[in-house]
């Protein structure tokens, strides 16, 4: 397997505006139905209810991978999510940075896109269903 280099996020966060939740909205639209939820200083981004996408102010825009999407991210060179913990350890999330076409290309965005929502749609089909409350 090739090793990329990581996108590392060690800054304080600045809030986020409502200028990167409507620009994150209308770069997706392609996509499906946008929303976005405020997350450790970034964007979560959701079409039709699936977290998709993630936003961080200082890196850009990330897109969901999982094992049957990963290996085309990799191909393109393109670069995992990375933070910095506040234990100064760093993790790395199933993001892979949105590839550069995709900013000015619609129908590109729209292709990789879909491939994150499938990680996502994938990822909801593994979760076990809550168990209902006893009353």
């Amino acid at each position: 397997m090739k090793a990329f280099p990581a996108i590392r996020i060690t800054k304080t966060p600045m809030p986020i505006t409502q200028t990167e939740i409507d620009d994150a909205i209308e770069l997706f639209s392609p996509v499906g139905r946008i929303r976005t939820s405020k997350m450790m200083g970034g964007l979560m981004i959701y079409a039709d209810d699936l977290p998709f996408a993630l936003y961080d102010p200082d890196s850009g825009y990330f897109l969901k991978v999982d094992d049957d999407n990963r290996a085309e991210f990799e191909e393109e060179g393109i670069e995992p999510f990375v933070f910095t913990m506040k234990d100064g350890k760093t993790a790395q999330m199933n993001y892979y940075a949105l590839p550069e076409r995709c900013y000015d290309d619609p129908e590109e965005l729209k292709i990789w896109g879909d491939l994150a929502l499938g990680a996502a749609l994938r990822a909801k089909a593994k979760k076990r269903p809550k168990k209902k409350k006893q009353t």
